[in-house]
């Protein structure tokens, strides 16, 4: 698919072809993307899919078969077929920086522009940071656990697709992951690549001790053996030894590692640790993969497992414990063409958390002069001045729920979170690389107090509307009243 345009649901245009009926085509809306909680009741999450969205955002054109297809159902006519035939895109977009450390309600993306065009947007906009988000998130986690031990992504063959799987790799990437098994990932994004050899290599060759020694031929610099096809301390890891004595060491190089991908992985890397070690080879490191995640992970650190680095595959790429990331998109203004503030809109819900806020949006977050860490996080009207902020004046915060709590913040620096990718259809996106971006997320992380990134019941961040905000809802809820 050369042109994702398409990539939406039909709804969009049904809507899309009633506004233009109405003469509605120039009215103007304010959609954003927030999610309503982390996944895995974990403390937070990475902000990801934005390089993907700067891009789709410069394909939004409908080609003539794109046309004739939509023809083909009947349902739309000659004059909004032409309509989207000659469309002048004209919306702008603003998203948090990507590796963003980012929490529950926030405005993540904001898209401001004619209602038909913005609506347009929602699904693949939807699509590319729902994944991503989930993906770098979950990488995230097990950065934290796997400390200062290299974490491969080894997962494309379990993926849901070949897009999820590359797109997949560099989110985890950023995420924190050392690299990937997927070349599609190196080539496209210059993602670091990574892997040894299958259990299909050791079968090939009438014994294991063969089996090594041809790759140890092919590959002196890089030799990584795969040690548990028959039987890890009985013959895996004493023929490894034997290839370092008899192959590598003759010809001044020395074996790399070996991967252990069955077993009861500590005690296997604690017999295969001392093996190594009696050997001399105390520099050899150890590498396990087999349905790995972040708990596992734990636990072998708990038990001491001798191990160096990770690959961790399907639980990964395809963030088996909470496989979705539940982004929304919602209408929060609507004004004339011409006007500049926003008539703000409101869905209105029985579930507390269903009840959206409403209004054009800024996001600011705080930060401790002092600690370096985050403080709080504020959603505010698009039209409130910023400049207090700025300076640094004493600011209360409120929870928007039980409003008696609060807190005044000072002695902080403010960062504004959403920045434009794109202005009236112009894209102006900064371009970042991924080395960058995945060291910007490491740099997120640290932000962040141990409290809020425990697995465990971690401590919740504050996320508050400003006074005027909060004002607004409530007026919106109070002549909304429901009436039963």
């Amino acid at each position: 698919m050369d042109n994702r345009i398409m990539l939406m649901d039909l709804y969009e245009l049904t809507m899309a072809q009633a506004w233009l009926d109405q003469g509605k085509e120039d009215l103007e809306a304010c959609f954003e993307v927030f999610f309503r909680k982390v996944p895995e009741d974990g403390g937070y999450a990475i902000m990801g899919g934005v390089e993907d969205l700067v891009n789709f955002l410069q394909e939004t054109k409908f080609t003539e078969e794109n046309l004739q297809y939509l023809a083909s159902t009947g349902l739309f006519n000659s004059r909004f077929l032409d309509y989207l035939r000659h469309m002048d895109f004209r919306c702008s977009v603003y998203a948090v920086k990507e590796g963003s450390v980012v929490f529950p309600r926030e405005p993540l993306v904001k898209v401001v522009g004619p209602i038909i065009q913005a609506q347009i947007l929602e699904t693949m906009i939807l699509l590319l940071v729902n994944h991503q988000s989930l993906i770098s998130t979950k990488a995230s986690r097990l950065r934290l656990v796997a400390g200062k031990r290299q974490v491969l992504e080894f997962g494309a063959r379990r993926a849901q697709g070949y897009t999820a799987a590359l797109m997949g790799a560099r989110a985890a990437y950023i995420g924190g992951m050392d690299g990937s098994s997927c070349l599609a990932s190196g080539e496209f994004y210059h993602v670091p690549v990574g892997g040894t050899m299958a259990h299909s290599f050791v079968q090939s060759f009438p014994t294991e001790y063969d089996a090594f020694v041809a790759y140890a031929d092919s590959f002196p610099d890089n030799t990584v053996l795969l040690v548990d096809t028959y039987n890890v301390l009985k013959s895996g890891v004493p023929n490894a030894i034997l290839v370092e004595k008899n192959v590598l060491a003759p010809k001044g190089k020395h074996l790399k590692g070996i991967r252990i991908d069955s077993g009861d992985l500590t005690w296997l890397t604690q017999e295969a640790r001392k093996m190594l070690d009696a050997a001399g080879l105390t520099d050899v490191k150890i590498t396990v993969s087999n349905s790995l995640d972040e708990y596992i992970i734990r636990d072998l650190q708990m038990q001491d497992a001798k191990i160096d680095s990770y690959g961790v595959g399907e639980r990964l790429i395809t963030a088996r414990n909470e496989p979705v990331f539940g982004g929304v998109y919602k209408l929060t203004g609507i004004r004339k063409a011409g006007e500049k503030n926003f008539t703000p809109k409101m869905k209105i819900s029985e579930n507390p958390e269903k009840t959206t806020n409403p209004g054009e949006k800024n996001l600011l977050r705080f930060y401790d002069l002092e600690t370096g860490k985050a403080m709080a996080d504020l959603i505010l009207l698009a039209d409130e001045d910023l400049t207090p902020y700025y300076q640094g004046e004493a600011v209360e915060i409120f929870d928007p729920v039980q409003t008696w709590k609060r807190k005044t913040l000072t002695n902080y620096r403010v960062r504004n979170m959403l920045e434009p990718l794109m202005e009236k259809g112009v894209v102006v996106a900064k371009k970042y690389s991924l080395p960058e971006l995945r060291e910007f997320c490491r740099q997120e992380l640290e932000t962040l107090w141990p409290t809020i990134k425990r697995f465990e019941n971690p401590q919740t961040y504050y996320v508050d509307l400003s006074a005027k905000l909060w004002q607004v809802k409530d007026e919106f809820l109070r002549s909304h009243q429901m009436h039963h």
